[in-house]
C-alpha cells in the first residue's frame, strides 16, 4: 500500500527564474510553492561578474551557503569573501549584496525568516539593478541613508518585527517589494 506523503518536492527546472535584482533567483520553498508559513528558500544563480543589488530585509534573518564557485557579500559596505562549502548569516535590517567576481558561476542557497507581514514589506532595496553604484532615489527614506547606513531610516529588532503590523513611514517610502507576479516573495539572497 502507497502512502502519500505531507512532504513538497520543488525542482529549480519548475520554477522560473527572476532576473530583476541581478542574477538568477528562483523561490523554490515559499507561501505559493509549498504553503510555508515560517520563510522561504531557493538558490541564486551568478555568472563571472553578475550581482545582486544592495538591499535589506527589515522582519526576516537571511542564511546563505555557497554550494558551487565564491562570492564576495557586501554586509553594510564590509565585503566578505564566502566560498564553496561555507555559510553566512545575514541580521535582519543588514544591508548586503552579492557580487561574483570570482572566473566560474556560483551557486548559492538562500533561507530568510520569519515572513513579513505581508510580502510587499519583506524586501527594500537600496540601490539599482542595472548600477550597484548607486542608490534608489527614496524619498525621506535617501535622506535618512545618506550617511551610508540604510538601517538609519528604520532600526526594527527581531521583537519588533513580530509584534509591529507596519514598517515606520520612513521605509514606506522607500523602494519597497518582494513580491513577484505570482505572488511569491521574491528570491531575495
Amino acid at each position: 500500500m502507497a502512502v502519500a506523503s505531507c512532504c513538497r518536492h520543488v525542482a529549480v527546472r519548475d520554477v522560473p527564474p527572476d532576473r530583476r535584482r541581478g542574477g538568477e533567483l528562483r523561490v523554490l520553498l515559499g507561501p505559493r510553492t509549498v504553503g510555508s508559513t515560517s520563510g522561504f528558500m531557493g538558490v541564486a544563480t551568478l555568472l563571472p561578474g553578475e550581482k545582486i543589488a544592495e538591499h535589506y530585509h527589515p522582519y526576516s534573518e537571511e542564511f546563505l551557503y555557497v554550494a558551487t564557485g565564491s562570492i564576495v557579500v557586501d554586509c553594510d559596505d564590509v565585503p566578505v569573501a564566502v566560498a564553496a562549502g561555507e555559510g553566512l548569516y545575514i541580521p535582519i535590517g543588514a544591508r548586503h549584496r552579492l557580487r561574483n567576481t570570482a572566473g566560474e558561476p556560483a551557486s548559492v542557497v538562500f533561507h530568510l525568516g520569519p515572513l513579513a507581514p505581508r510580502p510587499e514589506l519583506g524586501h527594500v532595496d537600496t540601490e539599482n539593478a542595472e548600477d550597484t553604484g548607486k542608490a534608489v532615489d527614496t524619498g525621506n527614506a535617501g535622506e535618512a541613508r545618506g550617511s551610508g547606513d540604510a538601517r538609519q531610516a528604520v532600526t526594527v529588532t527581531a521583537d519588533q518585527a513580530r509584534s509591529e503590523p507596519q514598517l515606520p513611514d520612513q521605509v514606506s517610502t522607500g523602494q519597497v517589494g518582494s513580491e513577484r507576479a505570482d505572488g511569491d516573495p521574491v528570491a531575495s539572497a
